[in-house]
Formats: structure tokens, sequence, C-alpha cells
């Protein structure tokens, strides 16, 4: 599993640095998932960001740019009559369903899928709505993070940068 140092070796240091659990223990409960170690930590790390001017991350803590918000309102959107072909699963937090964390600029929506089991892992979907395409990435959401900073083709408009970059946003 890459490293939250990993990351910050491309991406830069990171300014954000939450500390309280909190908000991660409220949402978890309210939604009844656990979210994996990685992403809580490179969430807590940058906080709401915008990397590469490409993908859009935000924090459970954050008054407006709300992970437990965006997520609820995803979900939603996802299970509306019209959308639930699209995805190769059903969007929501139970064990196989496919949890949107993370919007691109480019009309993707970023998902963790959760273990349809006690030990199975977790893995990262990618939904084009150029395409229609869905692609499924068995790895952590840090290896999948840190294949995008190095330009992976693991998603739209992940070309190699010089010198990866975020934007906090607010």
């Amino acid at each position: 599993m890459a490293t939250l140092e990993e990351i910050t070796a491309l991406l830069g240091e990171p300014r954000f640095l939450w500390s309280d659990p909190e908000p991660w223990n409220l949402l978890e409960q309210e939604l009844g998932v656990t979210f994996p170690a990685d992403f809580r930590a490179i969430s807590d790390a940058y906080g709401p960001v915008l990397i590469n001017d490409r993908l859009r991350l935000d924090h459970p803590g954050h008054p407006s740019r709300n992970l437990g918000k965006s997520i609820k309102e995803e979900i939603e959107y996802w299970l509306e009559e019209e959308e639930t072909e699209i995805l190769p699963g059903k969007a929501g937090t139970r064990p196989g369903e496919l949890l949107p964390i993370a919007t691109g600029a480019t009309a993707e929506y970023i998902f963790l899928r959760v273990p349809p089991g006690p030990s199975a892992p977790w893995a990262v979907g990618i939904q084009e709505l150029d395409s229609f395409e869905f692609e499924l990435y068995e790895m952590t959401f840090s290896d999948w993070l840190l294949a995008y900073l190095k330009g992976e083709d693991v998603m739209v408009g992940a070309s190699a940068t010089a010198h990866p970059f975020y934007e906090a946003l607010t």
C-alpha cells in the first residue's frame, strides 16, 4: 500500500492537517461503513483539494466541502431511475456497493467499492460519463492516487505531470 509519504513526495507538503477523528466517526456511524485508513489519512492531510486541476476530494470536517454531504447527494443521484443502469453495481454503503468519494473535472466519478466480504479488500472504481465506461482498479485508494500522480492510465486526463500540484478548496 502506498504511504502518505510517497503521496507527499509527489504532491507536496499538505496544509490541511486535520487531527480530530470526530467528523469521520460521525460519518461512519451515519453511513454504516468504516472508511479505509489510507483514504482517511490522505483526506486528513490535504482536506478539500483539487489535484492537478482534475481530481476533487472533500473532507467530512469541512463546512462547505463536506464529504458526508457529497456522498449522500451522489448516492441519491446514482439511485435515480435513469442513472441506475450506468453503474455496474448499486451505489451505496453496503458490502459490494459503490461508495462515491470524489469527482473528476472531465465527468468522472470516483468510487470506493465497499468490500463484499470481511476479508475482501477495498477497490477504486471510475465511472466516466462521457463514454459510460466503468473501470475497477483492484487497489487501495493510496495506490490508485499514487498511480494517478505518476500519470498512469487510471482516469481520463491522468497524464504525466512534471510536478503534480494541488489547490486547497474553501
